[in-house]
């Protein structure tokens, strides 16, 4: 056995030798595909026995193929969007067609561009699988089965209409503007006004109009009587009011307190009186200090102002003035008797009625953000107030509300759960048979400074009409559609799937693999997370092959090949010598 064993050894050689050579040429032939992996040869051998006998009998050397599919190759710069190396661990999902029954196959050649039909390609006519993304953004649900994964169909029949549904504003409002009362608030003319261009779910424009005046607090009322030195203005000689003519104020329809004019001479009083008042001055000082929740200033040009100052409770808030008796003490101010409301602004519930007596304009202050500052706090500023109307295109209003600001110059609101101050406006028809519309107007950059009337800048995150300009994929693996009118649109999230040993993965044409038993189950992950690697976009991934080594491997098999065939031709002389013997 031992001389043709050795025979038998030398053939097994040859036979190893040979496919370490096929194996060599098919990473030298696969030097420039991309994403190709080359495989070496592992020689292992054969042996017919164990044990140590003076007879030897030679075995022979057996040949298995490995995989390089974890080593990286280098990744190239493309000039194209749609090309995507993977830097990292994982492969991208692909399959033949889309017809039902097609296998799931797995690559790293992402040559990818759009065929006929809009379908992502490689270059092996391979088609990439991904995560379709819905309108908010979110995944499917069952992100972690294949079967959640659909072809990437980028073919747009139209172009994209991005509707509005946020816009900012930063605007400066002066704060020296003149409040208006309540009384004329309804029909008087805006101190400032500002347009912004949206867009509905058609791709039209639509202007909107946000109209500010400035006004006083939650229930006020504000006098008529204007003069240079309002404060020391003398009630009976300066204004005509009549020694002993009575007024009184109460709040939330609480205690009364009650006003005489005094005439500075000191005539009597009729009686019944809390405070003896001669100027309006001392008006102003009485109420901030007697009169719970109610306050009085002087406005910008000298008037007298009387307000309720608390709009916290749960219920409507009231400051009643009245006469007494045949007195005009209250119309001889410029007030007007009455009583005035203002609802719940703090909670955000009931439209705030505040004006004149009987008068309730339709304030849905629950599209306004929520004072953060209220009466008693450092900041809160009760001469900080506005009106915002919006106006729809056709001239109606789409909403009024109340503003503040704080004494700092600064929006006085409580951030939403999201973290912005906005006014929420819902369900807008612009009449034109588009969607109802909803927008977040942010006006978190809304100041209130001395000086002019300021607009710093407006955006809105809308757009018309566009056609599509190009796909490309992210580094994380998004789908992303261009648009003319600068719009994108995020289509699909391309996973990557890792395997246990991507080693053991079955190769088949086209640079692609098939999951096997030894490379274990797939695993889909997102991009830069669970171990897998990043989606490196206009880029592709070289052959992993290095020619140098090859060929020194190729040179080795050559001599290891020679070598066995003298082997061969040894054991054939050997053999003719024994026949040769007599």
């Amino acid at each position: 056995m031992g001389l043709f064993g050795s025979l038998f050894t030398g053939v097994s050689g040859l036979f190893s030798q040979s496919q370490n050579t096929a194996i060599i040429a098919n990473n030298i032939a696969n030097v420039s595909t991309t994403g190709f992996k080359r495989s070496e040869a592992s020689f292992q051998s054969l042996v017919t026995t164990e044990s140590r006998l003076s007879t030897y009998s030679p075995g022979t050397v057996s040949v298995n193929r490995i995989q390089r599919v974890t080593q990286q190759g280098s990744i190239q710069q493309t000039s194209s969007g749609t090309d995507s190396a993977i830097s990292g661990n994982g492969m991208f999902p692909i399959k033949r067609s889309t017809d039902s029954g097609q296998e799931f196959l797995y690559t790293r050649a992402g040559q990818f561009s759009e065929d006929s039909q809009g379908l992502m390609r490689n270059a092996a006519g391979f088609i990439l699988y991904a995560w379709p993304i819905n309108a908010n953004g979110d995944l499917p649900a069952n992100q972690g089965d294949l079967v959640s994964l659909v072809p990437t169909d980028v073919a747009f029949l139209g172009g994209l209409t991005r509707p509005t549904s946020n816009a900012e504003l930063a605007i400066n409002l002066d704060a020296d503007t003149i409040d208006e009362t309540f009384t004329s608030l309804p029909t008087a003319p805006a101190d400032f006004s500002r347009g912004l261009t949206v867009y509905d779910s058609l791709g039209s424009s639509q202007t909107i109009t946000l109209q500010y005046t400035k006004t006083y607090g939650p229930a006020a009322t504000s006098s008529s009587v204007i003069t240079s030195n309002a404060a020391t203005t003398d009630l009976t000689t300066d204004l005509g009011l009549l020694d002993g003519d009575q007024f009184t104020i109460s709040v939330d329809g609480g205690a009364v307190r009650t006003f005489e004019i005094n005439d500075v001479a000191g005539n009597p009083t009729s009686g019944g009186e809390d405070i003896a008042v001669v100027t309006i001055g001392d008006i102003i000082s009485d109420i901030n200090n007697n009169v719970a929740g109610a306050s009085a200033f002087l406005g910008n040009n000298g008037e007298l102002v009387v307000q309720r100052d608390d709009f916290t409770g749960g219920a409507a808030q009231t400051i009643t003035l009245a006469e007494v008796g045949l007195g005009t003490a209250i119309s001889g101010l410029g007030l007007t008797a009455g009583v005035y409301t203002s609802d719940d602004l703090a909670g955000g519930g009931s439209p705030y009625n505040n004006g004149a007596p009987g008068d309730s304009p339709p304030y849905s202050q629950g599209d306004f953000p929520t004072p953060q500052n209220l009466p008693g706090d450092l900041l809160y500023n009760k001469r900080g107030w506005w009106k915002l109307e919006i106006i729809h295109p056709d001239g109606s209003s789409v909403t009024n509300g109340l503003l503040n600001f704080n004494g700092d110059g600064t929006i006085n609101a409580l951030q939403d759960t999201d973290g912005n101050i906005d006014v929420a406006l819902s369900s807008i028809d612009w009449g034109n048979g588009s969607e109802p519309q909803n927008l977040d107007v942010d006006i978190e950059r809304f100041s209130q400074f001395s000086g002019n009337f300021d607009v710093i800048f407006s955006d809105q995150n809308g757009a018309e009409l566009g056609l599509r300009t190009g796909i490309e994929i992210t580094r994380d693996g998004i789908v992303v559609a261009r648009f003319s009118n600068g719009a994108s649109a995020d289509l699909y999230k391309v996973p990557l799937i890792t395997f246990a040993n991507a080693n053991g993965l079955t190769e088949v044409s086209g640079t692609a693999y098939t999951e096997s038993e030894e490379s274990g189950e797939e695993n889909l992950r997102a991009a830069g997370t669970g171990g897998a690697g990043f989606v490196e976009p206009s880029t592709l991934e070289a052959s992993n092959v290095d020619l140098a080594d090859e060929f020194a491997k190729l040179i080795v098999a050559q001599r290891a090949f020679g070598a066995s065939t003298r082997v061969i031709s040894t054991v054939d002389q050997m053999t003719e010598e024994l026949l040769r013997l007599r």
